[in-house]
């Protein structure tokens, strides 16, 4: 029998509605992680934590000053195809930690969900992660 997950979906609504009506927008660029309320979501995509609902996510595409492509970051070492180990010095670290990319979860966000800013990712790690998307897309 599959495992039912319990979710706090009517708990989010109130945070994303003042996320959509407080309207502040940070400056960000790419390569740059930031925490971001990334929100409640369906299924096995990747949910935010805490109370508002946050996780690190790198922007990797900017469109404008409101939107971009960021990659949801986790702390969970696991193997996957389509999870990538990046390592990085956050605020709170003594030294740089392994952490890793949800390749698979590639979306828009608006800029109104970044709330602080943790590092801009060294670039010979965002290369590779532009790559890997591209051969991703690129796949037949």
């Amino acid at each position: 029998m599959a495992e039912v997950m319990t979710k706090d979906f009517k708990g989010w609504i109130p945070i994303k509605e003042k996320i959509h009506n407080e309207a502040k927008f940070p400056t960000f660029n790419k390569r740059e992680i930031w925490w971001c309320s990334t929100g409640i979501n369906v299924g096995y995509e990747q949910d935010g934590k805490n109370i508002l609902c946050e996780r690190p996510v790198l922007i990797v595409r900017k469109f404008n000053k409101r939107l971009f492509w960021g990659l949801p970051i986790t702390s969970k070492i696991k193997e996957h195809p389509y999870y990538h180990s990046i390592f990085y010095k956050g605020p709170s670290d003594n030294e740089s930690k392994e952490r890793r990319i949800i390749l698979s979860q590639l979306r828009v966000y608006d800029s109104s969900r970044l709330s602080r800013h943790i590092v801009k990712l060294a670039e010979p790690q965002f290369d590779d992660i532009r790559n890997m998307l591209k051969s991703i897309i690129d796949e037949k």
